[in-house]
């Protein structure tokens, strides 16, 4: 039986999520091109256990603070709220419901994320290396530097890295999204990069955290999750096996 999905905020995302929720054993009972609190009720989410939330920065908390008063539990992938985590931290816990955050929903970004923590711890033990991370994505992007390259920083200063780091953005036509972090010292140069291909791997993310919460209680950060998502499948299976 499938498991009803609400759909807040109707862009590039919440279209390409709407497209491929069926393939996660999702039926779509409302979407919300604009949401806020007062379009958020018991009677327009018609029953809906769990929701996905790409909007704005702006409506970001009081839809989330609002979805947990009405029991269902969010995926969130907007960025720009975080300084207001402490409060929808209270609201969820009073709710007893759930919520998975990110800066970035594809497996292959938080992955990276990992990979870069690595990287840096080792190159804090080299003070001659300093860093760069740089980004390119299309114009439209409104945030500069994006959530994903602030959050690639701070993976960086929590594994000890205290040398320079210098970050940039570009924004230009319809990219994606690369983000790419560098080592340079006068000897030579490292560079690891992450580059999308489209944005599907967002929206599987997003659609693999929504199965994973349901029938969840907390707050959690997309990759404290991941473990669960990395079983194989069988050859053969569905997605409702994962």
């Amino acid at each position: 039986m499938s498991t009803a999905l609400a759909i807040v905020g109707r862009g590039k995302m919440g279209r390409l999520v709407e497209q491929l929720a069926p393939e996660y054993d999702f039926e779509v009972r409302a979407k919300f091109a604009r949401a806020n609190i007062g379009e958020l009720s018991r009677e327009s989410l018609r029953g809906t256990v769990v929701a996905i939330e790409f909007s704005t920065p702006t409506a970001a908390v009081e839809n989330i603070q609002r979805l947990a008063s009405l029991g269902v539990n969010t995926v969130c992938g907007t960025t720009g709220w975080y300084d207001e985590l402490p409060h929808v931290r209270q609201a969820v816990a009073q709710a007893q419901t759930a919520l998975v955050f990110a800066a970035n929903f594809s497996v292959g970004v938080n992955l990276f994320l990992e990979i870069v923590a690595q990287a840096a711890g080792l190159f804090a033990q080299h003070p001659e290396y300093e860093a760069w991370g740089w980004e390119i994505h299309h114009s439209a992007k409104k945030d500069a530097p994006s959530g994903t390259l602030k959050k690639l920083a701070a993976e960086m200063r929590e594994a000890g890295f205290t040398g320079s780091l210098t970050l940039s953005s570009s924004r230009a036509g319809a990219h994606i999204g690369t983000h790419e972090i560098g080592f340079d010292s006068p000897a030579d140069t490292i560079t690891l990069r992450h580059t999308a291909r489209n944005r599907e791997g967002f929206a599987r993310g997003a659609l693999q955290a929504a199965r994973w919460i349901v029938g969840k209680r907390g707050i959690y950060e997309f990759r404290e999750i991941l473990k669960d998502l990395r079983a194989p499948v069988a050859a053969g299976a569905t997605m409702r096996n994962w």
